[in-house]
């Protein structure tokens, strides 16, 4: 996801989740700028100058200028800012790889190093990996909503964390939005109509030029397999290879194409909700089979550790621990979720410390970036988000959608409702949408990655990829988290790497698994295994 999440999004916040909602205030949308495969060709490719990046030695930087908007394309420019790990068998180089991190509003200059190792070693070993901020999003042409980190500040520490779970929450998270939505139009109004992702796609095309590619060559995660599927329809012939893993349904996005406001939120039609709470399912069951020292959320059976969650859910309604609110926790459990080494231990055992009325500690930062961190505001994946995808208008219609959601997905079908309510009152729709159709014959096969339980982009949204692209393989890693590659399996890379080297896909209907399970496995007791008679049992 969508979708941070970012859809796959790392959250400076649990309110940062924003996952999609556009307010249609405008009936009119500029008509397509797509041509047979590209824009205008008296737009030129950008000049990039590489260079050691500030606090990265190992990575290079760049900057590239394009237009803000290709119908007009000498009237403004926008910055996007690139980062580039060379190939490291320099040898044996066979030329740039495009890597999107998801979000939206992931910012590649600062996820594209952290996630770097977690790429196939191959692909590492012989290709440059580039990667990019997206227009609208950090060090690249920005939006920021505030005048200064003051003004950021105070915003963020009226609204409510997670999501709204009361009358008077609810009044405050809609007014903050509302707020926020002001803001931005007063700032910069032209550039929120220029942040779509078929705009980041004629931006990507641009830097394949760049680096004189004659094809792309991509991989994408959550969000960044929308980008990656616009792209492969808005110019089909430059497809070389493209790896799109936990993917997003185009058709949910789009709400297929309707002009007809939705009746509900993206994250419900795309099942978000429901990927989750399977997911928190499995963390549950898996804990609960698992020893404490293992899981420390553990209560020594899947049905009394699940009992015990709901028991601090409850607890957390009328007293919160600190900071720790009902809704924040939700948050926490939801994104938590997404990276299962060492997250689900992590989160087992924040989930403990509140069970005993103590403040978790917060998750351990990630490595510092080679550039400085940029601002990120929650604005950012707002911009996109609302730019491309139709939502519900009123803001009034979430509580009801919430409590429709927690019927079929408990807690997460609160958190996903509520992600989606801040584009109802969002000020802007792009001047440049993409809306399909998604079935353009490529010059090369697309890889599809779908992962069996993934908390933000259901497994479904992979099928429906893989469905909805002219000529596309879809591989199932049978696991747990929010995309394969941070969740790691040999298999998936082994297939990953032969396809991007050359070519091949995997066999039609092939499975993977990842390397390590959530917990270690339970002993069994009783049946075969240890001699007994019946079915064999689960030690606690």
């Amino acid at each position: 996801m969508p979708i941070s999440s970012s859809l796959c999004a790392r959250p400076r916040r649990a309110t940062a989740v924003v996952v999609a909602v556009v307010l249609c205030l405008s009936l009119f949308t500029a008509p397509s700028v797509s041509g047979a495969d590209g824009p205008s060709p008296s737009v030129p490719a950008p000049r990039l100058d590489w260079k050691p990046c500030v606090q990265g030695p190992d990575f290079d930087c760049a900057t590239a200028r394009v237009p803000l908007d290709y119908l007009n394309p000498g009237r403004r420019s926008v910055k996007l800012a690139l980062v580039r790990r060379k190939a490291t068998v320099p040898g044996r180089r066979v030329g740039t790889l495009f890597f999107n991190p998801g979000g939206p509003g992931g910012p590649g200059t600062v996820q594209m190093p952290h996630d770097y190792p977690f790429l196939p070693r191959e692909i590492r070993e012989r290709y440059d990996i580039v990667s990019w901020d997206p227009r609208g999003v950090g060090h690249s042409t920005a939006v920021n909503c505030f005048a200064n980190a003051a003004e950021a500040k105070a915003w963020a520490s009226r609204t409510p964390d997670g999501f709204p779970a009361d009358a008077q929450q609810r009044a405050t998270w809609i007014a903050s939005y509302k707020d926020l939505s002001r803001r931005c139009q007063e700032r910069d109004p032209e550039l929120l109509r220029h942040v779509s992702t078929a705009d980041t796609a004629r931006d990507l095309d641009q830097l394949r030029r760049a680096v004189g590619e004659p094809q792309l060559t991509y991989f994408g995660i959550s969000y960044g397999t929308f980008l990656g599927a616009t792209y492969a329809n808005l110019f089909p012939g430059k497809v070389r290879a493209m790896v799109l893993d936990s993917n997003v349904d185009p058709q949910a996005w789009s709400n297929h194409a309707s002009d007809q406001e939705p009746a509900l939120p993206l994250p419900l039609r795309m099942g978000a909700d429901l990927g989750a709470a399977a997911t928190l399912d499995q963390f549950l069951t898996r804990c609960g089979s698992a020893a404490t020292a293992d899981c420390a959320f553990s209560a020594g059976s899947p049905k009394a550790t699940r009992d015990k969650f709901d028991e601090l859910t409850r607890r957390l309604r009328e007293h919160p621990v600190s900071k720790s609110t009902y809704g924040q926790t939700i948050g926490d459990v939801v994104v938590g979720l997404n990276v299962v080494h060492p997250g689900w231990k992590d989160l087992a055992g924040r989930l403990q410390d509140l069970w005993r009325g103590r403040v978790p500690k917060s998750p351990a930062p990630l490595p510092a970036p080679p550039v400085p961190t940029p601002y990120l505001g929650v604005e950012q994946a707002s911009a996109v988000l609302c730019s491309d995808s139709p939502n519900p208008r009123d803001p009034g219609v979430y509580h009801a959608l919430e409590e429709a959601a927690a019927l079929r997905a408990g807690d997460a079908g609160r958190f996903w409702t509520w992600a989606a309510e801040p584009c109802a009152t969002w000020p802007a729709l792009a001047s440049d949408r993409y809306r399909g159709p998604w079935n353009k014959p490529t010059a090369h096969p697309v890889l599809v990655v779908g992962t069996s339980y993934d908390p933000a982009t259901p497994y479904a949204g992979a099928q429906a990829m893989a469905k909805e692209l002219a000529d596309a393989r879809l591989l199932t890693n049978q696991g747990y988290g929010h995309t394969a590659l941070l969740n790691p399996s040999n298999c998936v890379n082994a297939y990953e790497s032969r396809y991007l080297l050359d070519g091949t896909l995997p066999p039609a209907g092939a499975t993977c698994r990842p390397d390590a399970l959530p917990f270690p496995a339970p002993m069994p007791r009783g049946g075969v295994a240890t001699g007994g008679g019946g079915i064999a049992g689960v030690a606690s």
